[in-house]
Parts: C-alpha cells; sequence; structure tokens
C-alpha cells in the first residue's frame, strides 16, 4: 500500500481508503471482516459519515484496540432523527451527533472532522454564521479533532471554503464524467443532461481546475468519493463515455488529480474491499485511463441515483437510496428478479409509500427524479 501526506494536515492516508457508508444495514461479522481486510491490506483511513447508530456502534466495536492504527474522517451535521438519516446545520443538533459518533466509535478524537454534505450557499452560510464553524475550530483548539476539512461535490463550494484559511482537507467527488463537463456546468446539479454531452468535450471544466490548483496551492489535501459514480462508470450502457472502465482506471483517474491523497471506496463485503485494494497489484497498463480521455460522450447520466442518501429525512420513512438501488437491478422489459423482489419485499416502506413532496429532490446532488422512481418502484414490485 503507498500513502501520501493530506496536505498541511501532516497525516498520513493510504491511497486506498474505505468509505463506510455501505456497511450500513450489515452484521457486526461483516462489518469486522471488512475492516479485518482493509486493515490486513494497510488501509488506514476510514469516512464515518453515517448518523445511525447501530453501524457507528459496530465499527467502533470492529476497532477497539485497533484505534491508534486508522486514520477516521468523522462529519459534523449529520444526524439521525425519526428512525432517518438527515443533514443539520443546528448547533445543538450538530453537537448531540458529534459526542454521539466519539461515543459509539469509542475515541476521545477524530482524525479528520469534516463539515458533513455542504452543497449550497446557504448551507454554508448557516455553518459560518450559526455557531456550528465555532464549534469545529474550538474541538480543534482541544484536539478532539486533529484537522478540519468540509464535504462537498461542488466546486464554488469547495472554493468557498479555502478561502475561510480554516480547511486543511476536503472530501471531494471525483471521476471523469464530472471533471470533463463542458464549460459553464461547474456543480453536479446540471450534471448528465443529454445536451451536456453533443459538444466535444475539450478539457477539465475550468471552475473544477480552480478548484484542484487551490487545493495544491494552499496545501490542501483532498479525500476522493464517487470514484466510480456509483459504479455508473463500469458498464458502457451507464457511463457517459459509451464504454466500461475499470475501478483501477477510475481509482487512477482520481489519484491522478492535483492535491488527491486518498480515494474512498464504499464496500460492503469484504470480497468487495479486496477488490479495492487489488489496485495495488494492478498494472500501468490495467490503469491507464487514455481510452476514456480521447472519446466523446454519447450517454446521459443525469437522474442516476449514486445511492448517497442525501435526499433524506423522507416523511414517509422510506429509504430511497435502496429503492433506487433494487429499481436499478431490473433491466427494462424483463421480469423482476426474485432476489431482487424479495429484497425489496424486505424493506419497511416502499415506492408505493412516496407522498409526492419532491423535498428530496431539492436535496439531492445529483438531479435524480425520486418521486417518478418511486412511483416506477411501485409498477416494477407492485407495492
Amino acid at each position: 500500500m503507498k500513502y501520501n501526506i493530506l496536505g498541511r494536515s501532516g497525516l498520513r492516508a493510504s491511497e486506498i481508503g474505505l468509505g463506510c457508508e455501505h456497511l450500513e444495514g450489515q452484521s457486526y461479522d461483516v462489518i469486522r471482516r471488512v475492516i479485518d481486510v482493509a486493515l490486513g491490506h494497510g488501509v488506514n483511513i476510514l469516512d464515518v459519515f453515517m448518523s445511525e447508530p447501530q453501524v457507528r456502534s459496530d465499527i467502533g466495536r470492529a476497532l477497539e484496540g485497533r484505534r491508534d492504527q486508522v486514520l477516521i474522517q468523522g462529519h459534523l451535521g449529520a444526524r439521525w432523527k425519526d428512525g432517518q438519516y438527515g443533514r443539520t446545520r443546528e448547533l445543538a443538533e450538530t453537537q448531540h451527533f458529534w459526542e454521539d459518533l466519539l461515543r459509539r466509535l469509542r475515541t476521545d478524537y477524530i482524525d479528520i472532522g469534516m463539515f458533513h454534505c455542504v452543497d449550497t450557499d446557504e448551507e454554508f452560510d448557516q455553518i459560518f454564521s450559526g455557531g456550528v464553524a465555532d464549534y469545529a475550530k474550538k474541538l480543534k483548539e482541544e484536539g478532539v479533532i486533529r484537522a478540519l476539512g468540509i464535504s462537498t461535490h461542488d466546486p464554488a463550494i469547495g472554493l468557498r471554503a479555502i478561502e475561510t484559511g480554516l480547511m486543511d482537507v476536503i472530501l471531494f467527488s471525483i471521476n471523469p464524467a464530472y471533471d470533463l463537463l463542458p464549460d459553464g456546468l461547474g456543480s453536479t446539479k446540471p450534471l448528465f443532461d443529454a445536451a451536456t454531452y453533443q459538444q466535444p468535450l475539450l478539457g477539465m471544466h475550468p471552475l473544477r481546475a480552480r478548484f484542484y490548483e487551490a487545493c495544491q496551492r494552499e496545501n490542501i489535501g483532498i479525500t476522493v468519493m464517487k470514484s466510480l459514480a456509483a459504479g455508473a462508470l463500469l458498464t458502457a450502457e451507464r457511463s457517459p463515455f459509451g464504454l466500461a472502465l475499470t475501478p483501477a482506471q477510475c481509482i487512477q483517474y482520481a489519484m491522478d488529480r492535483p492535491a488527491v491523497g486518498s480515494v474512498l471506496v464504499g464496500v460492503s463485503t469484504p470480497e468487495e474491499m479486496e477488490e479495492a485494494c487489488a489496485y495495488e497489484q494492478a498494472s500501468q497498463q490495467e490503469r491507464d485511463y487514455s481510452a476514456l480521455l480521447a472519446s466523446t460522450p454519447q450517454f446521459s447520466l443525469r437522474g442516476k441515483c449514486m445511492y448517497c442518501n442525501h435526499c433524506l429525512p423522507c416523511p414517509a420513512h422510506i429509504n430511497v437510496a435502496q429503492v433506487n438501488k433494487l429499481l436499478d437491478l431490473v433491466q427494462p422489459g424483463e421480469d423482476v428478479p426474485g432476489t431482487v423482489q424479495a429484497h425489496y419485499d424486505m424493506l419497511e416502506h416502499h415506492g408505493s409509500d412516496c407522498i409526492g413532496c419532491h423535498a428530496c429532490e431539492k436535496r439531492c446532488p445529483f438531479g435524480v427524479p425520486v418521486a417518478q422512481n418511486m412511483e416506477r418502484a411501485r409498477q416494477v414490485f407492485g407495492r
């Protein structure tokens, strides 16, 4: 395993990291084995944004006696309310769920404290005017947070964060589809409309290029999310480039961006963790993505769920990401596989429970038509 220094934080992180979001809902045994495989390969950085109590507790239990072997990237602003994940910018709630994170992870410090999923100017302003930023600075002064950062999908927000002078690390979504947007489309909001790709891609989007350059200039480390675009880049049918990339190519692309120190790969099984770590043994030829850069995108990814659950909370308590994930497993015109139907039936709430409020769609960074998908799920799965 190779290691990189995350900018001015001085933290030494493995180039492959573990994104823990897909461990939610897994048994303790699976979580323990995933972490065993990760640490066995030299992975030493874990991202824990999830607010669900059990997964936090299970990760803490799995790390007991090994806390000093890992960097934990924990998030300020992820909450658990009425049995659902959500985001908060309220100081009291932020403080409550931060203390919950420490307690459940069985630690008295977090290596990288992240302002969680900040994708709008309004949310940014709430954090920096509502007391949350001051709270985070105090935690850093006390050593409860070793380095301070922000997670965002929007390079404009990333640039604003850099301008505060407070950031040591930024968690940013990086893959070639995001980077190569035509001029004038800098955020994830208009991503992947078919019209977006009717013109040749001539290079890096200037706003994203500015963001990378600023991180490099200010010595701010980048940790990476969405490197595989939730698997969309791994199939020709879903990729905007009209060809399938491999995980090694996607990881290499992200690692090649300026200031990037670690790519956090979301996995749910020990086998998937093994596959992610296989990047370390991949040849240069296997990592080469140059053919992608020479191609012209032909397909649209707009509306493709990244399974991040940033759309929550849902007033109908639907696990939107899980419904979308199961829906994506059903090919148009084909019968629903029995195992997929069984997993759907096991969900506590279904597409038919959607009340059509569209609040989720306002929170989604990727333009997913959630209400439409819930209706389609009702039709496909029968409820």
